[in-house]
């Protein structure tokens, strides 16, 4: 999924430069809080602001020295063919210099902004320098053959070598035209499966062909993989020559097709049924049957021709198995955007407790690709610069089954949605709560047909009993559990039993939510409980506000803490009677021993 990119400007001197950029490419300006007077989001920290976009992957043009975009980044810098566009523009505009991203779009990024101003992007790709286009980064619209000797390809071209373009969809590969010709490399361009006779050392294939499928109910996935490569060989065409599956949207969970979304790396979009019986007049094999079974009188047929559009044909009527069928249409020319609408993904996102630096990769390239933002408010302002000029839909605290029907109908109408939680979305957050409303039938109370059919992905967060373990040393270094102490949603008298299981199984314990604006008597009551089983010198870390500004590390012994020095936003960790306080360069350390005494003390130094 492309995003839009970020414009950064850092001081006035850019920023009439960034204003143009921003404008033309209809990107979003940040700008240094201070420097900047007109820009669509502020910040105080380039290096932190610049690094955080850049770990969700969002292509970014700095409107700056390109040394401050490097420091920002170069931590992160790990695998060339996943980094976003980097770009640095002088402030007066007449420099662009694409950093890092070549694979990503980033060398057409940065001519597109040189043209704007004016200016000549300082490409230094190689390929692009010698031969203005990167070999193995293809337009929209085209694949590169896991076979093709790119390697042996560039080396040839740049050694003064010609090329010859062969294959029936030579014409259509106009953006190879700038190429030297000659007869020391061959690219075929093609949609066929069949090899050259030539043995070219590159293949491009055109995605012109759209796949239709359908299939009945729980149909074994091999069923439909088999059919549909019976379908390819019976009329020569490629996996890469294909764009995309297409299929009824009552389909959209169906493992069968799911899977062979995952083979062919390509998407499924999906067509509900008034949209598939505009199509009956093109149909090969119109259906009755079909129709009063769905509501259009063809699925593979009729979605590969939505897929199409108007200017493409039906190329492969269907074939059919016990339980699926398939068929495939052509465009006249390479498909580069998608007609219909793609499975909605609801992404459960723990954020840990807020800071960026304790934000997993995976979260925010998550929040980053996501169409809307849905979550408690607190949350969603804690994401920061990934956030900004997003949809976004907030809740308050209280609203936490709307909270997660509203996430999961609107991915269920194709959009792609990150539902925010602190900490680990699986722990004590929206998790249990998504997956128990997806498991209600309609009767009692579940969500819609299709909010079921949805994707749903977790990325796992920080919790707060690891950020209070790691900011106090390491209590959680033997057994531990945790125990939420709000009675909301579960029974008082369940929550002290777990209390006095804990306290009899000397348990490390964390406690979630451990008083409220109404309740206290109950974090007391933990405290008297714990008092009966472990010594009253257990040491006690009080955590607030973990992770931001105002955070607070309070050390007691077990007989000495009470409910008045703790809010909603404060885990307490309760250590076992292992569990040793002491004090090291002026700070203390919580440990709990895991048993390894018996060792150090059976060793024998002898040096």
């Amino acid at each position: 999924m492309a995003l839009n990119p970020v414009v950064i400007c850092l001081n006035r001197a850019g920023q009439e430069t960034a204003k143009k950029i921003a404008f033309s490419l209809s990107a979003r300006l940040h700008a240094r809080i201070g420097r900047v007077e007109f820009a669509d989001e502020f910040f105080d920290d380039a290096l932190v602001h610049v690094r955080t976009l850049f770990a969700s992957r969002v292509p970014i043009i700095g409107v700056c020295a390109a040394g401050i975009l490097i420091r920002s980044v170069a931590p992160m810098l790990q695998n060339k063919l996943v980094e976003p566009p980097l770009i640095s523009v002088s402030d007066d505009g007449l420099a662009v210099v694409p950093l890092l991203g070549g694979h990503r779009g980033a060398n057409r990024l940065a001519n597109q902004v040189a043209e704007l101003l004016g200016a000549r992007a300082a490409i230094t790709t190689s390929g692009e320098v010698s031969l203005g286009l990167s070999l193995d980064e293809p337009p929209a619209g085209w694949a590169l053959s896991k076979e093709s000797d790119v390697k042996l390809a560039m080396a040839n071209l740049l050694s003064g070598g010609g090329v010859k373009i062969t294959g029936e969809e030579a014409a259509n590969a106009s953006w190879l035209s700038a190429l030297p010709t000659g007869d020391e490399l061959e690219i075929l361009c093609t949609t066929k499966k069949t090899s050259s006779e030539t043995n070219p050392q590159m293949i491009f294939y055109p995605k012109k062909f759209s796949l239709g499928v359908g299939c009945s109910r729980n149909c074994p996935p091999v069923e439909l993989r088999n059919l549909v490569h019976k379908l390819l060989v019976m009329h020569d065409v490629h996996p890469n020559a294909i764009h995309s599956i297409n299929t009824l949207d009552l389909k959209a969970d169906e493992v069968a097709v799911l899977n062979l979304s995952r083979e062919f790396t390509i998407p499924v979009q999906l067509f509900n049924s008034d949209e598939l019986e505009l199509e009956t007049s093109r149909l090969a094999n119109p259906s009755e049957v079909v129709f009063a079974e769905v509501g259009c009188h063809g699925v593979s047929e009729a979605a590969a021709l939505a897929q199409v559009g108007k200017d493409g044909r039906l190329f492969a009527p269907k074939i059919k198995s016990a339980n699926a069928t398939c068929a495939l249409a052509i465009s006249p020319i390479p498909m580069e955007g998608l007609n219909g609408r793609n499975r909605g993904r609801l992404s459960l996102v723990g954020i840990g407790p807020g800071k960026a630096d304790w934000r997993t990769p995976e979260a925010s390239i998550l929040v980053g690709e996501a169409d809307e933002l849905i979550g408690y408010g607190l949350y969603l302002d804690l994401l920061g610069p990934i956030a900004a000029g997003k949809n976004r839909t907030d809740f308050p605290l209280g609203e936490e089954e709307k909270r997660c029907r509203y996430a999961l109908e609107r991915a269920g109408e194709g959009a792609n949605v990150a539902l925010i939680c602190s900490g680990d979305a699986g722990i004590y957050a929206m998790g249990a709560l998504v997956y128990e409303l997806l498991d209600r039938d309609s009767e009692h109370f579940g969500v819609s047909s299709s909010a079921k059919k949805v994707e749903v992905v977790s990325a796992p967060g920080v919790s707060a009993l690891q950020a209070a373990a790691a900011r106090c040393g390491a209590p959680l270094g033997n057994d531990f559990c945790a125990i939420s102490l709000s009675d909301l949603l579960t029974p008082r008298e369940d929550i002290i039993k777990r209390l006095e299981a804990a306290s009899m199984g000397d348990f490390v314990v964390a406690l979630y939510n451990p008083v409220s604006k109404r309740r206290k008597t109950l974090f007391d009551l933990a405290r008297k409980i714990f008092l009966k089983n472990r010594p009253p010198e257990t040491p006690v870390l009080i955590a607030g506000s973990l992770g931001r500004r105002d955070e607070t590390l309070k050390f007691r012994n077990l007989s000495d803490i009470n409910s008045s020095e703790i809010d909603m936003l404060t885990v307490v960790i309760i250590g076992s009677s292992q569990s040793k306080l002491f004090e090291m360069g002026g700070e203390n350390k919580i440990y709990t021993p895991r048993g390894y005494a018996r060792k150090i003390d059976g060793v024998i130094w002898d040096g």
